[in-house]
């Protein structure tokens, strides 16, 4: 698990700060009180709409809803309520990232639906049906929506630098850096870190980061300074009973404790804790490159390729006509790319520079604003009036599916290097070529060309290790959004 995902997936703090440029936090007690209040007027909502879609179905032959009735819908609403509050969809800590806020609703409705019905059975009770499955479809629609925009209205108020919570990072001074690093490039995720705790005599980090303190002044650091989570990295303890005996001196205090483990880049659902007499074990699977070459990927990638090819056509035709009437060269553009395990093929495109665009290049180095081994221009010289319009949309890239439908590609994956590029990787760096590159990657849907190289190299290796495809879903289903608001593209 990646330090940002374990991040992610954790609570915001009820403590009050108002230094070191964190904002004021809504306790968690009034956050706790607003989820349940809004999940009553969505649940009442629900079956309001239920009761209008019945209506809209069944037409003046609807029978009105009794006063029995009535009071078994109550009876519902509280179960489901307190079905929810028991499932722990109310705990702050599961709420921010991940799918597991939305699996806890799933699961609180399926239990207080089942736990209804079986009680009308028993009762011998016969509630309208059709009210009732139209009014837990509504309300788990609802409910996700609701979370989803929380979420979403969250992440914007992070990002502006509102209702973050402080963070104290623990550990060996590079430890610290490393998860300093990983929140800063998390920072949709609300965690500000004010300062660390090393064993090492410095007054700061080698990243800068100010040390506020010896390491015995960890429980008087966290009450002084208000922290709302601590941050336990690698060379926290010495043992075991300094880990236990600083969380009885915190115990009476609102402070979130988190253990961020030396693995890296790997994601939760290869984990998993397995204490035992005490110790807590955590098992991670294989990474799975090799999961990501099965045929079932492939097949999709066959169907996908062939159905999108179809679809597009009307774009591609309209497309290679438009670059062929600019400047009468050639509409496909072919360049050598490295793809599975080395083996070159030719990438495929929509040519969007001037015809002698290769041999320009060298002349060009020295404005080269991509990192890493890329070379990039905000506004390169040799893009043509076409050429602009079609990169922005992600159009010239189109032709790529006949490489996926080959074979040469993936729908989702890496991106396709060059081989000049691939003969500059670092070691680690050629694990990307473990998987088919892709037509659209995790790096796409994170910012395309404002990334950094080594933002694209972390992604495209978290993907690689991580492969799952649920991931790939998600990643297709953002690939549109990144495209039409044409984020980072040039």
């Amino acid at each position: 698990m990646t330090v940002s995902d374990l991040f992610a997936r954790s609570a915001t703090s009820s403590t009050t700060i108002d230094t070191s440029g964190v904002r004021w936090i809504p306790p968690v007690r009034f956050q706790r009180f607003a989820l349940i209040a809004l999940d009553a007027a969505l649940v009442a909502s629900a079956f309001g709409v239920a009761i209008l879609t019945r209506m809209a179905l069944q037409g003046a032959g609807a029978a009105a809803i009794s006063p029995e009735a009535l009071a078994a819908t109550a009876a519902l609403a509280v179960l489901w309520l307190l079905a929810l509050r028991i499932n722990g969809a109310y705990s702050i800590r599961y709420l921010g990232a991940g799918a597991d806020e939305y699996k806890r609703v799933i699961n609180a409705s399926a239990v207080s639906a089942g736990i209804f019905g079986i009680a009308c059975f028993l009762l011998k009770y016969d509630y309208p049906r059709l009210t009732f499955a139209l009014w837990i479809v509504a309300g788990v629609l609802l409910l996700w929506i609701a979370r989803f925009v929380r979420r979403k209205i969250m992440q914007k108020l992070h990002l502006r630098g509102l209702l973050q919570t402080p963070v104290l990072v623990v550990g060996s001074g590079h430890h610290v850096d490393e998860a300093h690093v990983a929140l800063r490039r998390a920072k949709w995720a609300g965690y500000k870190v004010v300062g660390a705790v090393t064993r090492e005599q410095a007054q700061t980090t080698a990243k800068g980061l100010p040390v506020l303190g010896p390491f015995d002044d960890v429980a008087e650091i966290i009450k002084s300074r208000r922290i709302g989570t601590v941050i336990f990295t690698e060379g926290s303890f010495n043992s075991p009973s300094e880990f236990r005996r600083l969380a009885w001196q915190l115990e009476d205090h609102q402070v979130q404790m988190m253990v961020a483990p030396t693995m890296a880049d790997v994601s939760a659902e290869r984990l998993e804790f397995s204490p035992m007499s005490g110790l807590p074990l955590v098992s991670v699977a294989r990474p799975r490159a090799l999961k990501s070459l099965r045929w079932t990927k492939r097949a999709t990638d066959v169907l996908g390729s062939a159905v999108l090819l179809i679809l597009a056509a009307p774009v591609l035709l309209l497309t290679a006509i438009a670059v062929k009437l600019e400047d009468g060269g050639p509409v496909i553009f072919k360049q050598r790319r490295v793809g599975l395990k080395g083996e070159e093929f030719y990438c495929l495109k929509f040519r969007s520079m001037c015809i002698d665009a290769e041999s320009k290049i060298a002349a060009l180095q020295a404005q080269n604003e991509g990192a890493g081994v890329l070379f990039k221009m905000t506004n390169d010289p040799r893009i043509t009036r076409v050429g602009k319009f079609i990169r922005r949309f992600s159009i010239d890239e189109l032709p790529q599916l006949w490489n996926t439908l080959r074979g040469d590609m993936s729908l989702v994956g890496p991106r396709p290097a060059l081989p000049s590029e691939v003969a500059r990787y670092e070691e680690d760096t050629r694990r990307r070529l473990d998987v088919r590159p892709g037509l659209t990657g995790l790096w796409q849907v994170s910012g395309r060309s404002s990334l950094s190289w080594e933002d694209t190299v972390h992604l495209d290796l978290y993907y690689v290790d991580n492969w799952s495809f649920v991931r790939d879903l998600m990643i297709l289903a953002k690939t549109a959004k990144a495209v039409l608001g044409s984020s980072g593209a040039y």
